[in-house]
């Protein structure tokens, strides 16, 4: 029979072990990694880029989940960014959340 501690320990590693989820790891299973680094310019900005330039947007997180979802473009010059339409709502905030962990 499963204790109550066993269920609560289980469910504190569960809490803990979230914001493991918002990582490289999540970003590379999303293919994000095809576009985007941690510090330099590929097709698309750095990690570093965008969390310096939201970093004082109260907003950033609802507006970049949407524009990961939907695609956008002019933001950080003329190449698209095309829609993750495959992405849940919760991967894209994770992963969003994540990016702008990264100043």
């Amino acid at each position: 029979m499963v204790s109550i501690r066993h269920v609560a320990a289980t469910a504190l590693v569960l809490l803990v072990s979230t914001p493991v989820l918002a990582s490289p790891e999540l970003a590379r299973s999303k293919n994000c990694v095809a576009c985007h680094h941690p510090e330099r310019k590929m097709i698309g900005p750095a990690y570093k880029a965008i969390a310096e330039r939201y970093a004082k947007d109260d907003t950033a997180t609802k507006t970049l989940t949407e524009k990961v979802i939907k695609g956008g473009a002019g933001s950080w010059g003329q190449t698209p960014m095309p829609p993750q339409a495959n992405l849940s709502p919760a991967d894209a905030e994770i992963l969003v959340k994540w990016i702008l962990s990264q100043q």
